[in-house]
């Protein structure tokens, strides 16, 4: 036993670490000096170290998601809406499995993610424990890297390699995995400091490139606006270039978000998502500026190319793998879209000379026809206003009047999406995102992530009937976070995209006998309403037209989460 006065001496000892603390704790401090406000997840037993750590950082927000899926969307709405990496932790190999969908989604639209996921004890793995897997094999197909932490010590050096690669090009998301053993050792290693990397690389060759365009005739050049201009906060930058070429405008195929403006007069809607008729509207022009990797993406295959012969591609992208990747170019430069844009802005005026005028003038035509291409769009959806069921045209005409110019869009309802865009009315180019990666699930909860990424602001979710039904978890979210989210479910009781695509192959025997199976969401219907109120949501069904904006506005207008239920029409 200790005397008084041992004990007395132990107690004067000084500490001699005094920064003696877990990798969990670590791993928090790292995080918090990224920058990092959210850390979205669903925690099982091997994250408890990372959730006990947690109590001491109140500076740093878990968002709770009910299902694994969710909380990757969750992550990815918000880096994409926040301009920075979202952080993500997922619970071993059964989490991480749930999560791949939308990690596929995030590898595809190149969203920079740090995803994590607590792993066993590393001195537990020889006798194969419960939830043991090789997280890093599984994570790999969505990932730019995957690696396990091995050592407490390699925590910051890991992380912040993790954020810098997450950043750099292409962004994607990048996995760590996170065994107990290594969250719960003692150390007191310093966090390491964090690096300023300048990646606004411009462009060689602007000289050239300004030169072929000056050689292209006024008219005869057309703009791909690729998803990678959000990336890189390049729509103001895009605008001039347009301007100065006169050259119309138009959105990928399959976009992530519309980078542009679409109230600017030389905004021409998206490219279609079929080879033949991305081709046809490429007839029209001797060249094409792509701006961002993979704009022309098709669904289904057909024998035609998407790049008509006589069509030139020019390329601009941070990514060289996107460049002359699929089409031959005749130049392509690799480098960052803001700087080098705003440099080739500079060196355009001089090389396009006397057509400078005729380019201007291209600028008031495009101004007369877009203005008559939006009468020929609202006659159309007045024409249906009274249908005796909403059609997605009235649907999506009236969502848009409601939403206006200056609210966020998560969009994940295919059966109004192309008639959305044709209403879009905005110059904020960062209002709307779609699904790019394909995989359902994603919309719902990546809402959540935009409104978090913009300071807790109203965001619009529209979202099919069949694809809230992949991650409606997300509604439980959103009411324990109080955002305000308004989530509009465009209800045709059926798998629409599924039965048009088919209806496009006369052969079929389904087509033939009108028979689709597995593509009717009927017998019994679904209840969107008590699905909501059961996790706290407050929900409404809308069956007439004329209900539709002021039930959205009123939605908008309360700040706090909602849903909205629109009964539509199959359409065609």
């Amino acid at each position: 036993m200790l005397t008084p006065l041992a004990n007395a001496e132990s107690t004067m000892r000084p500490n001699l670490r005094p920064n003696l603390r877990r990798g969990a704790d670590l791993l928090l401090e790292t995080l918090h000096s990224e920058g990092v406000e959210y850390i979205f997840g669903n925690p099982g037993t091997t994250e408890l170290p990372l959730m006990d750590a947690l109590v001491e950082k109140p500076e740093l927000h878990y968002v709770l998601a009910l299902q694994e899926a969710s909380a990757v969307a969750m992550a990815d709405g918000y880096a994409q809406a926040a301009g920075r990496p979202g952080f993500l932790n997922l619970h071993t190999a059964g989490g991480l499995g749930n999560g791949m969908g939308n990690l596929l989604n995030a590898s595809v639209s190149q969203t920079p993610l740090v995803v994590t996921a607590g792993q066993q004890d590393s001195r537990h793995s020889l006798t194969d424990p419960l939830l043991y897997g090789d997280l890093v094999r599984i994570a790999a197909p969505a990932m730019k890297w995957a690696h396990e932490v091995t050592n407490v010590s390699q925590l910051p050096v890991l992380v912040r390699r993790a954020f810098n690669d997450a950043r750099a090009a292409p962004t994607g998301p990048v996995f760590l995995s996170l065994p107990m053993d290594v969250m719960e050792a003692m150390t007191d290693i310093p966090v390491t400091a964090h690096s300023v990397v300048d990646r606004a690389a411009v462009a060689g060759s602007l000289d050239r490139l300004a030169e072929q365009f000056a050689a292209v005739a006024p008219g005869r050049l057309l703009i791909i606006a690729g998803d990678e201009i959000h990336a890189s906060n390049a729509a103001a930058e895009v605008v001039t270039v347009a301007e100065l070429l006169g050259a119309p405008v138009y959105g990928s195929s399959w976009p992530a978000r519309i980078p542009y403006p679409t109230s600017h007069p030389l905004w021409g809607g998206n490219l279609p998502s079929n080879a033949d008729s991305i081709a046809h509207v490429l007839s029209d022009y001797d060249a094409v500026f792509a701006l961002g990797g993979k704009s022309l993406i098709t669904v289904l295959y057909t024998e035609t190319s998407a790049v008509p012969p006589g069509c030139a591609v020019y390329q601009m992208s941070s990514d060289v793998r996107d460049l002359g990747r699929t089409y031959p170019t005749r130049l392509s430069v690799v480098g960052d879209l803001k700087a080098s844009l705003g440099a080739l802005a500079l060196i355009l005026p001089p090389a396009l000379g006397d057509s400078a005028a005729a380019r201007a003038n291209l600028v008031q035509a495009a101004a007369t026809r877009r203005a008559q291409t939006r009468r020929q769009h609202a006659e159309a959806a007045a024409a249906e206003f009274d249908a005796p069921i909403i059609t997605p045209q009235v649907a999506a005409r009236e969502a848009a009047r409601a939403i206006g110019p200056d609210i966020a869009i998560v969009d994940e309802a295919i059966a109004t999406s192309l008639h959305l865009r044709a209403f879009l009315d905005s110059p904020w180019p960062r209002q709307y995102s779609f699904l790019r990666g394909g995989c359902l699930g994603w919309g719902m909860p990546a809402a959540i992530g935009c409104s978090l990424g913009l300071g807790r602001e109203p965001v619009i979710s529209l979202v099919g009937d069949g694809a809230a039904l992949y991650s409606p978890q997300a509604l439980w979210t959103a009411a324990h976070e109080r955002l305000p989210v308004t989530f509009v479910v465009m209800n045709n009781r059926e798998y629409n995209v599924l039965k048009n695509f088919m209806r496009a192959q006369p052969a079929y025997a389904s087509v033939r006998r009108n028979r689709f199976i597995a593509m009717d969401l009927v017998d019994p219907a679904i209840d969107y309403q008590s699905l909501a109120h059961s996790m706290g949501v407050p929900a409404l069904r809308i069956e007439r037209a004329a209900d539709i904006a002021p039930t959205i506005e009123a939605g908008i207008a309360s700040r706090l989460p909602n849903l909205i239920e629109i009964i539509i029409s199959a359409g065609p």
